[in-house]
């Protein structure tokens, strides 16, 4: 994989169809991803003093977190609508290369920020609810 650029990591949200339409939240300056999983060790007195995992044990989930600069997209409005409903939705990752990641996640923070002389800005964060599948 060659090297990629910042902008093109895009997150998306669905329109709610199966399947899903998804529009970009606009704005968004800074997106990052986290893969995350729990460790399960089964280390033994057998293990000479070295400690195993459990491969495939755990739980795995996905975290993500934008910042960006409010424009009042549909996109916006929907993932406000979640945001304030507690509601679980499809999203979607998009890299440069045309790779993606998708699954169901909440939006598990929003918040708005402005200063009198500037633009109104917005962070969000998600966790994935359930299979995030990667294409």
């Amino acid at each position: 994989m060659g090297i990629e650029k910042g902008s093109a990591f895009l997150l998306k949200v669905g329109d709610g169809a199966t399947p899903p339409a998804f529009a970009t939240v606009a704005g968004l300056r800074t997106t990052q991803l986290s893969v995350n999983g729990e460790a399960v060790v089964v280390t033994s007195k057998d293990s000479g003093g070295w400690r195993e995992l459990l491969s495939g044990a755990g739980v795995r989930h996905v975290s993500v977190a934008g910042a960006g600069v409010f424009t009042g997209s549909a996109a916006e409005a929907r993932l406000r609508g979640h945001a304030l409903a507690g509601t679980i939705d499809t999203y979607r990752l998009s890299f440069e290369g045309g790779e993606t990641m998708t699954g169901r996640f909440l939006v598990t923070r929003l918040d708005y920020a402005g200063d009198f002389n500037g633009e109104r800005s917005y962070t969000v964060a998600l966790e994935s609810s359930g299979t995030v599948v990667s294409a």
